[in-house]
């Protein structure tokens, strides 16, 4: 019964005072708790990016929000809970016209990747493939092993002079087209 119930919940956006974006989400949690949400309200997701930030010489991987102010929670829209969101501090209202929520289309959620759902690999260990999204967005490395599970692969790129070994998500390569880097391989070496 729950599966068919969270087949018909979609997603929505909250919006919420700036900074306050885990307190929200932690207090629309314990709201779900005590009022017994769970056949309601099924996610609540704060998007983040990871960056590389230098500080005093040194890299660092930090995570940020992608978009501040903003928490998407996935439920089956009613008054009552709509009510119980939106009285909940932190929260300015939910984006849509007048305060009342639009759901999100599939393919915008599809985009947010606020579903994980299990991505096929359409490359394979010893496959070139290049990283188009993420902190190594640009880079172009060798696939040295592959996490159906994790849905993560360890690739090997050519970053700062040396061959590092990196650990990228399914979504965030492409197989590169190997019939180019075939005739290339053909000419020969100077």
């Amino acid at each position: 019964m729950e599966n068919s119930l969270e087949s018909q919940a979609k997603w929505y956006v909250l919006h919420t005072y700036s900074g306050y974006e885990m307190m929200v989400k932690d207090s629309l949690e314990k709201l779900i708790e005590n009022n017994n949400l769970k056949d309601n309200i099924f996610d609540l997701k704060i998007l983040m990016e990871q960056t590389i930030e230098e500080k005093n010489g040194k890299r660092k991987v930090v995570e940020r929000k992608l978009l501040p102010c903003y928490v998407f929670i996935k439920m089956i829209y009613t008054n009552q809970v709509w009510y119980l969101v939106t009285n909940t501090r932190g929260v300015t209202g939910f984006v849509g016209p007048q305060g009342r929520p639009l759901p999100l289309k599939e393919e915008e959620v599809r985009k947010m990747q606020l579903e994980s759902r299990p991505i096929e690999a359409d490359f394979a260990v010893g496959d070139d493939v290049s990283i188009d999204a993420g902190p190594l967005a640009g880079f172009v490395g060798k696939v040295k092993e592959l996490n159906d599970t994790a849905q993560k692969a360890k690739v090997n790129v050519l970053m700062f002079g040396r061959n590092t070994d990196v650990e990228v998500e399914y979504l965030q390569l492409r197989k590169i087209n190997t019939a180019q880097d075939a005739a290339a391989d053909a000419k020969p070496q100077e």
